[in-house]
């Protein structure tokens, strides 16, 4: 990976086999590739030029958000016709899972009267009906519960989406836009359904939180070890030609160099993901204090990797500092980060691959229900391929993983009664954790 520091030029060898390097390029090279929107690249050499290189996480935070020219706010990016494809697409069956797992977690914790299903950037809508379907369909599981779906959604193009998919015509905007909800609708089935902006905004309660594909793109810090210490890899615009960025070394310690480095990290190079941390804890102390659960599925790993910073566009990989604003930008999750941001008061189970979730959670059970009550050809194959995509080790199976937050009690071993009459009996353990234990069907 070549980065200058700052105007003078220092090169670091990352470019090895040990290294999944996916940035490791000048954008002075030839990529073939459309021009960059204008507008967003003008922003980002204005703002360098007045203030000075930029960290990776500002760079990845206007590039996907800024309200004007952000790619979120611009975009419908899912599906065939867009940047890249979510599990929920793929097959109904991953969302129904995930909804066997939430009421699962439900009935674990006492089956509380009130359920808030909470979805963090929740893409089409996909998941959050195929959960709801899941709801409906075990009713009488369920019972008297009163269950209502919040939607932490930044895009206005994908919540207008989430709405007609979830909603149909049965929702509208707030008046005013300083409104905490900002949309408000309801299902068919009658669960009321809101929108917000932040996590922070949504209603205290008893909450399963699902977060797919959210944690990845959020914004990321960088940090290369040299050997005058951590330094923080930072974003400028090329001397030579101004019309494009390159990625620069700070010459001296940032604050977030000091601060988001671990002292014991053996790596060379690290991503930290400060905004997903800070996300987690808010996680972690609504479960410590109202009950429930979140369960989050992304590309990740456990603290091994090192550079996975990387660009999407037409489901193809695309330079992360070319075009900005025209493709998704993600890094993998370090799910051993945000088991140490989420602190002691949550249990952490997890991360296991897709294809562990999955089968534990008895996807080939589902899949074969499905193909026995399907006649069609078409759709039998489709069912198939979407398995295959889901499950596959060279697909998705692998690539993906799974974490959950509990609160303690829920893995807590109980306290075994004593007494003379009682005594020699056992009480019952704790039940199991849907999805990240092994079941057997009997």
């Amino acid at each position: 990976m070549c980065i200058v520091l700052f105007s003078k030029p220092l090169t670091f060898d990352l470019c090895d086999s040990s290294l999944n390097i996916l940035h490791c390029f000048w954008l002075n090279v030839a990529f073939g590739e459309e021009k960059p929107r204008p507008s967003m690249l003008r922003h980002l050499t204005s703002k360098i030029k007045a203030t000075g290189p930029i960290t990776v996480a500002e760079y990845m935070r206007e590039a996907l958000t800024n309200p004007v020219t952000g790619y979120y706010v611009r975009n419908d990016m899912l599906g065939p016709d867009g940047d890249f494809i979510t599990s929920p697409e793929i097959s109904q069956i991953f969302g129904e899972l995930l909804g066997v797992w939430t009421l699962s977690e439900w009935m674990a914790a006492g089956r509380p009267k009130r359920l808030q299903l909470v979805e963090l950037g929740p893409g089409k809508g996909s998941l959050a009906g195929d959960v709801l379907r899941v709801f409906s369909q075990l009713r009488s599981v369920v019972g008297g519960a009163s269950v209502s779906l919040h939607l932490v959604e930044v895009s206005p193009v994908l919540s207008r989406l989430q709405a007609q998919n979830l909603t149909g015509s049965r929702n509208r905007e707030a008046d005013g836009e300083d409104q905490l909800v900002y949309r408000r609708g309801e299902t068919a089935a009658g669960v009321p359904v809101s929108w917000y902006r932040r996590l922070e905004d949504v209603p205290s309660g008893f909450s399963i939180f699902l977060a797919h594909e959210f944690f990845d793109a959020l914004p990321i810090h960088t940090f290369q070890r040299t050997q005058r210490g951590w330094r923080e890899v930072m974003v400028d615009v090329d001397p030579e030609k101004t019309e494009r960025l390159r990625f620069v070394l700070a010459p001296s310690p940032t604050p977030a160099s000091t601060t988001l480095v671990q002292p014991d990290e053996r790596r060379g190079h690290v991503e930290v993901c400060a905004e997903g941390g800070v996300v987690v804890q808010q996680l972690a102390r609504r479960i410590v204090e109202d009950g429930g659960a979140a369960l989050i599925a992304d590309y990740g790993h456990d603290g091994t990797k090192t550079d996975t910073f990387r660009g999407f566009k037409g489901h193809r990989l695309h330079d992360v500092l070319s075009a900005p604003g025209s493709a998704d930008l993600t890094a993998d999750v370090d799910f051993s980060f945000l088991r140490r941001m989420a602190g002691g008061g949550v249990a952490c189970v997890g991360p296991v691959t897709q294809r562990t979730f999955l089968k534990n959670m008895g996807i080939d059970a589902r899949l074969q229900v499905l193909l026995r009550s399907c006649s069609d050809a078409s759709a039998r194959e489709q069912l198939l391929a979407g398995y295959d995509l889901l499950t596959g080790r060279s697909q998705m199976g692998e690539r993906f993983h799974f974490f959950g937050l509990l609160h303690r009690s829920r893995l807590a071993e109980p306290t075994r009664p004593g007494g003379l009459k009682l005594e020699g009996k056992r009480s019952a353990a704790p039940l199991p954790v849907a999805g990240f234990t092994e079941l057997s069907f009997s």
